[in-house]
C-alpha cells in the first residue's frame, strides 16, 4: 500500500457527471467509477446519517477489492453532543465501522470539530474521553478554532496516537493557523479552499467552490515532502468539490509527486484509469 494516498472528500456528486464521471453515469456507479481513479475516499455523508455496517459493507463491494476509506463521524460526536447519549452514538458508529475494519480498508475515523468547540475545560474532558472509546482505530482530529493550536494539545495528541490534521483553509481570523505536527504515524491532510468571502456564509458550495492553482499546489507538494519524512503514511483529501474541481487538484497533485525526484523511492498512488485522458476539463 502506497505511503502517500490522495483522494477526495466525497464521491457521490450529481455535478460530477460529464466532467468526472462518464455522461449518463447512475450515481449507484459513482463509487465504482471513483475508484478506477483514486485509491482512497474520505466517506462524509456518514456525519450527516449514523451509519449502518450492512451500508459499509455494501459500499465495499460497490468501491471493488483495492479503495480505501477514511469516514468522517457523526455529527453526533463532534457538533451536537449530548453529554447523556454521545457514548451509544459511538457505540454505533464503531459497530458500523466492523466491515471496512474487517477487510483492513479503514484509513481513519476523522473527527472534525467546529469553530464553536472552543478551548475549555469541559470540551478537553470530552475529547480525552471521545478519544478513548476510539482507541482501537486510526483517528484524526480536525479543530476549526485556532485556540486549540498550543503546545499542549500537540503533546496529548502525540501521547495517544491521534492525528491533528493538517489544513489548507482561508486567512480569516479565528481559522486554524498554517501548521503541519506530525502526531501520529498517520498524517492527515484537508484541503477545503481559500474563499475568506464566502466562508462564513450559508451557502456551502460557495464556501468551497475554489480552484487550487499549480503554484499552491506546488507549495503543498513541499509540505508533504517534509510531512513524508516522519509519518508511515500520508492521506490527502481535496473538500472543493464543487465542478469537479477536487478531482482535478487530485489528479495534478498526484503527477507533481509522482515527478519530484526527492519522492522517488516514496511510493505514491497512483490514479488509475481505464483509459488515458484527463478526468477534467472545466
Amino acid at each position: 500500500m502506497s505511503k502517500i494516498q490522495i483522494g477526495t472528500s466525497g464521491y457521490s456528486y450529481a455535478e460530477w457527471v460529464g466532467p468526472v464521471y462518464p455522461v449518463g453515469t447512475h450515481s449507484r456507479e459513482f463509487l465504482s467509477h471513483y475508484a478506477e481513479r483514486f485509491p482512497t475516499v474520505e466517506l462524509n455523508f456518514s456525519y450527516y446519517r449514523m451509519p449502518r455496517a450492512e451500508q459499509l459493507a455494501r459500499l465495499l463491494e460497490k468501491a471493488g477489492p483495492t479503495l480505501t476509506f477514511a469516514i468522517k463521524a457523526h455529527e453526533s460526536l463532534t457538533h451536537k453532543i449530548d453529554p447523556a447519549a454521545w457514548q451509544d452514538s459511538a457505540k454505533a458508529f464503531l459497530e458500523a465501522l466492523e466491515p471496512v475494519r474487517k477487510a483492513n480498508r479503514l484509513e481513519a475515523v476523522l473527527f472534525q470539530f467546529p469553530y464553536s468547540f472552543h478551548y475549555e475545560p469541559e470540551k478537553r474532558r470530552y475529547l480525552d474521553k471521545l478519544l478513548g472509546q476510539f482507541q482501537d482505530v486510526p483517528a484524526a482530529v480536525e479543530f476549526r478554532n485556532n485556540q486549540w493550536y498550543r503546545n499542549r494539545v500537540i503533546e496529548a495528541l502525540r501521547e495517544r496516537n491521534r492525528a491533528l490534521v493538517s489544513l489548507d483553509m482561508p486567512s480569516v481570523p479565528g481559522l486554524p493557523p498554517t501548521l503541519d505536527a506530525v502526531t501520529a504515524p498517520l498524517a492527515y491532510i484537508r484541503l477545503h479552499g481559500r474563499n475568506q468571502e464566502t466562508w462564513w456564509g450559508t451557502d456551502a458550495a460557495a464556501r468551497y467552490d475554489y480552484q487550487y492553482s499549480d503554484t499552491e499546489l506546488e507549495a503543498w507538494k513541499e509540505r508533504i515532502k517534509r510531512i513524508v519524512v516522519t509519518a508511515d503514511k500520508v492521506l490527502v483529501y481535496f473538500n472543493n468539490h464543487p465542478k469537479g474541481q477536487a478531482a482535478q487538484n487530485a489528479q495534478t497533485l498526484t503527477r507533481m509527486l509522482e515527478g519530484s525526484s526527492e519522492l522517488a523511492k516514496v511510493p505514491v498512488a497512483s490514479l488509475r484509469y481505464t483509459q488515458i485522458r484527463r478526468i477534467i476539463n472545466l
